[in-house]
């Protein structure tokens, strides 16, 4: 039996590291790990590859719901396929409880709190669409430049560092990677 972990953030400047941490503490042996969205489980190819490796009798280890599953259907079809394969299933804010997704109750728990997280996803969603709405209507939100063009500061000023000479591309790139608010610390 192999126990195994599933850590994920949605974009490169997050913190990834204490997701690892706490799969370690609970005794996972592999740790599986990826910065990706969570939106479609496709495109998470590094959960679809660990529950490909999983065999009968294994677990599999997740910190949160949202990061294996961010609807109901999803977090019910990835359920399925670790039941259809005897893979054990641990989500460690239900308190490291394992869930036994073979039997009714466990599969009741899994989509009721796989039904909250949705449903608290989707109204962070909204109440963030009516903020950026309402600080648009007040002038103060312009949202983020989409392309790098002469609004752009930062890529001016790499413009400008570039052309003086006094710095190559990747020596731009690493100081700007050093101004970034969450930097990611390699496991």
């Amino acid at each position: 039996m192999t126990v195994y972990g599933y850590a994920r953030v949605s974009t490169n400047h997050q913190d990834i590291t204490p997701q690892i941490e706490e799969l370690k503490r609970y005794g996972c042996e592999v740790i599986y790990q990826e910065k990706v969205s969570g939106i479609s489980a496709d495109d998470r190819r590094e959960l679809m590859r660990l529950i490909e490796t999983a065999q009968t009798g294994d677990k599999i280890v997740f910190t949160k719901l949202d990061r294996f599953a961010r609807s109901t259907v999803d977090a019910l079809n990835i359920a399925k396929k670790l039941n259809d394969k005897g893979v054990a299933m641990v989500v460690l804010n239900f308190g490291g409880m394992q869930i036994d997704i073979s039997t009714p109750t466990g599969k009741l728990m899994l989509t009721m709190f796989a039904g909250f997280a949705e449903f608290e996803r989707e109204l962070m969603l909204e109440r963030q669409r009516v903020g950026i709405e309402r600080a648009k209507k007040a002038g103060k939100y312009r949202g983020r430049i989409r392309k790098y063009t002469e609004e752009h500061p930062g890529m001016n000023h790499a413009i400008e560092l570039y052309q003086k000479a006094e710095k190559t591309v990747k020596e731009i790139c690493a100081s700007a990677a050093t101004l970034l608010p969450h930097q990611h610390v390699p496991v």
